[in-house]
């Protein structure tokens, strides 16, 4: 389960071995337990080691745990799992990843790129993330985002209110929201609906892993962009 093409989605209902996503260039992976599975999958195993080494493009939902080493060297996917085991995000140079969970030790060591949202709700999250290159951030509420949801009935799936792959300094608010929302509807995850549904609470506690040089990469290209259109 390796490179897909841009418009295929690959649907697994069970569990993944190691290298799940591995190189991903595109396309959709869905990994989710069955339907009348008795485990609850927030606190399960469902893909192995390694997964999405090296990816580039492309988009997976895991209603589940992943192993260890999670989305390393990933430079373009963009990922929703509900936990990671230990070396997280390791050399990750692009993409977005979001976890709805707990993650191991030494998350985002060495990550240059891309960026990460983790729920910390025992609020230890900093002690497990490696902090020689990345900074971790709230995720503010955006003033709007309320009224963009009553407006799209409570479902931003498909909307194209935020592209999620965009600028990464802003719009963290849509973008997480609408990734969750891209969870539930691929592997009616029971985690993400109940973050859906109690947004105001969870909102908070989700931490932006941002890296600092990457940041001012943004940053700068921006103001370069502004510099030109102004003249």
């Amino acid at each position: 389960m390796r490179s897909l093409a841009n418009g295929i989605t690959f649907e697994l209902i069970g569990d993944g071995n190691d290298y799940v996503g591995k190189g991903l260039s595109g396309g959709r992976i869905v990994v989710r337990p069955p339907e009348n599975s008795k485990i609850v999958a927030a606190k399960s195993i469902i893909v192995g080691n390694t997964v999405l080494y090296g990816a580039i493009s492309g988009e997976c939902y895991f209603n589940g745990v992943a192993g260890e080493r999670f989305a390393v060297r990933n430079s373009g996917a963009i990922a929703v799992v509900e936990g990671v085991g230990d070396h997280g995000c390791e050399y990750m140079t692009g993409g977005v990843v979001v976890v709805l969970g707990e993650t191991g030790r030494n998350f985002a060591a060495g990550m240059s790129g891309g960026v990460a949202y983790v729920l910390d709700e025992s609020d230890d999250f900093p002690k497990r993330c490696n902090m020689a290159m990345v900074e971790l951030e709230p995720v503010p509420e955006e003033d709007d985002m309320l009224e963009k949801l009553h407006h799209h009935g409570g479902d931003l799936m498909h909307k194209g209110m935020v592209d999620v792959a965009g600028d990464m300094t802003r719009h963290d608010d849509e973008r997480l929201y609408q990734l969750i929302s891209n969870h539930l509807h691929y592997t009616g995850s029971p985690r993400a609906k109940e973050i859906l549904d109690h947004w105001v609470e969870f909102r908070p506690k989700f931490r932006k892993v941002m890296p600092v040089e990457y940041r001012r990469a943004l940053e700068e290209m921006e103001r370069m962009r502004m510099g030109i259109a102004a003249e």
